[in-house]
């Protein structure tokens, strides 16, 4: 891959079971096991799947008028079967309002395609997850 298309990000272990995660950028977050605040593993993958989804969508119906308000919800269930650890049911849920006038009326008309578009198409996240790309673990010796 080139680094157009590479995406990285570096863990670091900061104490049992927690780890400081880092971009390219510089941006930094905090993770754990969910004992205090900070967010799981499977947490910051809902994250991205809503954040990903909530940023295309923004950017599609944006493009008529600001929204007065936008909530993006995401749930999933946790199980543990034959195929090991994993999410099921996973549910993404907008909650946006536009302001009235015609422009609005063109959003909120807008908006169930742009969800759709983001899904079936724009978001990565979702896209990569429904697909189902393969993951390779690799270690490195010292």
């Amino acid at each position: 891959m080139t680094t157009d298309t590479e995406r990285s990000v570096e863990l670091t272990r900061t104490g049992k079971a927690r780890f400081r995660a880092a971009n390219v950028r510089g941006g930094t977050i905090e993770l754990g096991e969910g004992n205090d605040s900070d967010f799981t593993p499977v947490e910051l993958l809902l994250v991205a799947i809503a954040g990903c989804s909530a940023i295309d969508v923004d950017y599609l119906v944006g493009k008529r008028v600001d929204p007065e308000s936008f909530d993006v919800s995401i749930r999933a269930d946790k199980i543990r079967d034959d195929l090991g650890n994993r999410l099921t049911g996973i549910e993404v849920t907008f909650d946006v309002t536009f302001p009235e006038g015609d422009d609005g009326d063109r959003a909120r008309d807008s908006l169930p395609r742009a969800v759709a578009q983001s899904h079936d198409r724009l978001c990565t996240v979702t896209r990569t997850v429904v697909v189902g790309t393969p993951v390779e673990s690799h270690v490195v010796g010292r």
